[in-house]
C-alpha cells in the first residue's frame, strides 16, 4: 500500500504504550518550541522587524510594499551599473593602463564575472542560515563600495599603475612591448577587483528575494515586482553603457571608477534610509546542514522499505524548520523519504541525522527539482558572454555613424525597456488568449520563450556575420579588421542585440520569480543564487568553449587561422555563432523535457480562454 505522511501524533501513537506516547510528545514539543518561535499560528512564515520581533498588524500596515521596494531598487540599480561598468571597461583598463595582453585581460575579466556570480551561493547561504537578507546585503554592499574605492585609487595614483605610461603608444601595446606592471601592482588590482566580486556575490542572491519579502506571500503583484526589479537592473546597465562611457572618454579612468564608487555610496545610503520600512524573514539555520542530514539519514535507512512504515512530521500546524511553513509530501524522489521514516522502537526524534521531518525532506526535493531548470539557463549566459566580445569585434568593422563602439551593448537594454513597458499592455493580453494564464504565460513558458529567442539571436548573428565577412573580402578589407567599412552599417547588429535583449528579460525575470515562489521558505536566498550560479557557470563555459574552438580549428604551423582569429575578417565567427545555435537548440530541447515534467508547488492559476 502506498505510504502518505500523517501528523506526528498519529504516527507515534500507533503501536506504542501510553507511557511511550507521553515521552514522545514531550520530546516533540521541546523540539518544536526550539525551532518555531517565529512562525505564525496559522502555520505561515512570520514577518519580523529588524530586531527579530514579530510584527503586529499596525507595523505591517506601515512597512513593506512598493515604498520599501523603491529603496531596494536603488541599491540594485547602482550595483548593476558597477557590475556592467567593470565588465565593459576593465579589459580596456588592463590593456591600456596596466599593459596586460588583450587575451589575458579578457580572461581576467571573464574570471571576475564568473567568480562574482558563482560565489553567490555563499551570499545565499549566509542569508538563509545566519544573517538574514537585510544584514547580508548591508555587509556585502559595504564591501562592494570598498572594492570600488580601491579601483578608483588604482586609476588615480601612478604608483599603482604599470610603469612607462608616457612611453607606450597604441602600436607598442598591440605588440606587447610596453613595460609590464610589478607583481605587487597586479596583486593590488586583483585584490580590489575580487573584493567587488565578493561584494556582488553577497548582494545578488539576496536583493531580489528581500524585495519580494516586502509583499504578502503569493501576492498577485509579485510578477510586477520582478519585472520592475529587472527594470532597475536594465537602467543600471544603460547608465554603464552610456554615461560611464562618456565620463571615461572625456574625463579619464579615475573619474569613471570614481563615478561608480559615488553611485554605490549613494545607493548604500538610500538602502539604509529605508531600514524602518523593511519587513524581514527569520533565518532558518544552515540549509546545507539540513540537506546533509536528509542525505545521511536516507543513506542509513537505504535498506528500509518505507512503503510499510510511516513518515515523521511534527504535530500541529507548525514546521520544525525555523522560518519555514510546513511543506506537503510529494511522491517524487521517494528514496529521500527514507530520511523521514520512523523506525519502530528506535529513539530518533532528537537526532536529525537519523530522523528528519517531511518538511525537511521536501526542502531537499525542491532544491533538486529546481536545479535542472536553472541549469538550462547556463547556455543563455554563454550567449550573453560571447555577445559582449564578439559583437563588439563585429562593430569595430562597421559604420557606427559616430556612436562609440563601447555603447553598442546599450541596444539589448533598450529592447528590454521596450518589452517591460509593453508587457502588460501588449504581450500579456495576447498571450492570455492563447494560454489562459492570467499573467499571459507561466514562469516556465516565459523561460522557454527566452531560450528560443536566444537561439534565434545566435542563428541570425551567424547569417549576418557570413554576409559581413564576404563584404569585407569583396571590398578589400580583409587585413583591415580595425577599420570601419563605410558602406556597411553597424545597425544591422540591432537585430541580434534586440533578440538577445528580449531573451534575457523573458528568461531572467521568469527565473527569479520562479525560484522565489517555488523555493522553500527558509531557502529562498540560496535558491535565488541558482540564477547567479548559472550565470557564473556560463562565463566559465564560454571561456572553455572559446579555448576548445581556438585549439581545434586553428593551426599556426599549417597557416590555418582559428575560427576566433584576432583578425575577424580571416576568422570564421559565423561558424562559431552556428555552433552556439546548435548548442542552444539542444539546450532548449532539454529544457522542454524538464519543464513538462516539473510540477509547481502551487498550481499556477488559470483563466478561461477568450
Amino acid at each position: 500500500m502506498d505510504h502518505h505522511p500523517i501528523p506526528a501524533d498519529e504516527n507515534e501513537m500507533t503501536s506504542t504504550s501510553p507511557q511511550m506516547q507521553m515521552q514522545m510528545q514531550m520530546r516533540r514539543n521541546k523540539l518544536s518550541s526550539h525551532f518555531q518561535g517565529d512562525i505564525d499560528d496559522d502555520g505561515g512564515v512570520g514577518v519580523v522587524d529588524i530586531r527579530g520581533s514579530p510584527m503586529g498588524s499596525a507595523e505591517l500596515a506601515r512597512t513593506g510594499g512598493w515604498v520599501a521596494a523603491v529603496f531596494i531598487f536603488g541599491n540594485e540599480m547602482a550595483e548593476r551599473m558597477a557590475y556592467y561598468g567593470l565588465s565593459l571597461n576593465m579589459v580596456i583598463f588592463m590593456f591600456n593602463v596596466m599593459h596586460r595582453p588583450f587575451a589575458a585581460s579578457a580572461n581576467a575579466v571573464n574570471n571576475f564575472l564568473g567568480i562574482s556570480q558563482a560565489s553567490s551561493l555563499l551570499g545565499g547561504f549566509l542569508a538563509d542560515a545566519y544573517l538574514g537578507r537585510y544584514w547580508t546585503i548591508a555587509a556585502f554592499t559595504t564591501l562592494y563600495l570598498l572594492g570600488l574605492v580601491a579601483l578608483t585609487l588604482c586609476a588615480t595614483m601612478p604608483a599603482l599603475q604599470a610603469p612607462g605610461q608616457d612611453e607606450c603608444d597604441g602600436f607598442a601595446k598591440l605588440l606587447g612591448k610596453c613595460q609590464q606592471p610589478h607583481p605587487w601592482q597586479m596583486a593590488y588590482l586583483y585584490a580590489a577587483l575580487y573584493t567587488t566580486a565578493l561584494g556582488a556575490a553577497g548582494i545578488r542572491p539576496c536583493v531580489s528575494s528581500f524585495g519580494a519579502d516586502q509583499f504578502e506571500e503569493r501576492s498577485p503583484v509579485l510578477d510586477r515586482f520582478f519585472n520592475l526589479f529587472y527594470l532597475a537592473v536594465t537602467v543600471g546597465a544603460i547608465a554603464a553603457f552610456t554615461l560611464l562611457v562618456y565620463v571615461q572618454r572625456n574625463h579619464g579612468w579615475a573619474a569613471a571608477f570614481g563615478a561608480l564608487a559615488l553611485a554605490m555610496a549613494a545607493s548604500n545610503a538610500l538602502f539604509f534610509m529605508g531600514t524602518p520600512l523593511y519587513r524581514h524573514r527569520v533565518p532558518g539555520g544552515s540549509p546545507l546542514t539540513r540537506v546533509a542530514q536528509v542525505l545521511v539519514a536516507a543513506y542509513r535507512k537505504r535498506h528500509i522499505k518505507h512503503t510499510t512504515e510511516l513518515l515523521y512530521e511534527v504535530g500541529g500546524a507548525k514546521s520544525a524548520v525555523r522560518g519555514s511553513g510546513k511543506i506537503e509530501h510529494t511522491e517524487e524522489l521517494r528514496w529521500l523519504d527514507k530520511a523521514a521514516v520512523r523506525v519502530e522502537g528506535q529513539e530518533e526524534i532528537n537526532n536529525p541525522w537519523r530522523l528528519c521531518t517531511v518538511t525537511q525532506v521536501e526542502e531537499v526535493k525542491i532544491l533538486v527539482r529546481l536545479a535542472p531548470v536553472s541549469a538550462c539557463t547556463v547556455m543563455l549566459s554563454v550567449v550573453l558572454t560571447e555577445f559582449l566580445t564578439l559583437s563588439v569585434q563585429q562593430a569595430y568593422t562597421l559604420n557606427t555613424r559616430g556612436l562609440p563602439v563601447a555603447c553598442m551593448p546599450v541596444f539589448p537594454c533598450l529592447a528590454i525597456l521596450l518589452l517591460l513597458a509593453l508587457y502588460y499592455r501588449a504581450f500579456a493580453p495576447l498571450a492570455r488568449r492563447l494560454t489562459g494564464h492570467p499573467h499571459g504565460a507561466s514562469q516556465l513558458q516565459r523561460l522557454g520563450l527566452g531560450l528560443l529567442l536566444s537561439t534565434l539571436s545566435v542563428a541570425w548573428a551567424g547569417l549576418f556575420e557570413r554576409y559581413r565577412r564576404a563584404y569585407a573580402i569583396r571590398h578589400g578589407f580583409l587585413p583591415l579588421f580595425l577599420t570601419p567599412m563605410p558602406g556597411l552599417s553597424a545597425y544591422w547588429l540591432l537585430i541580434q542585440y534586440c533578440l538577445i535583449g528580449l531573451a534575457e528579460v523573458f528568461c531572467l525575470v521568469a527565473l527569479l520569480e520562479f525560484l522565489y515562489q517555488e523555493a522553500p521558505d527558509a531557502m529562498r536566498s540560496l535558491a535565488s543564487a541558482y540564477a547567479a550560479l548559472a550565470g557564473g557557470l556560463g562565463c566559465f563555459l564560454a571561456t572553455a568553449i572559446n579555448t576548445a574552438v581556438d585549439s581545434i580549428t586553428g593551426d599556426i604551423d599549417a597557416g590555418r587561422p582559428s575560427w576566433l582569429a584576432q583578425n575577424i575578417n580571416v576568422g570564421k565567427f559565423d561558424y562559431f555563432y552556428w555552433l552556439l545555435a546548435v548548442l542552444s537548440t539542444i539546450n532548449l530541447i532539454v529544457f522542454i523535457y524538464f519543464a513538462k515534467a516539473y510540477k509547481y508547488r502551487i498550481k499556477p492559476p488559470t483563466t478561461p480562454h477568450n
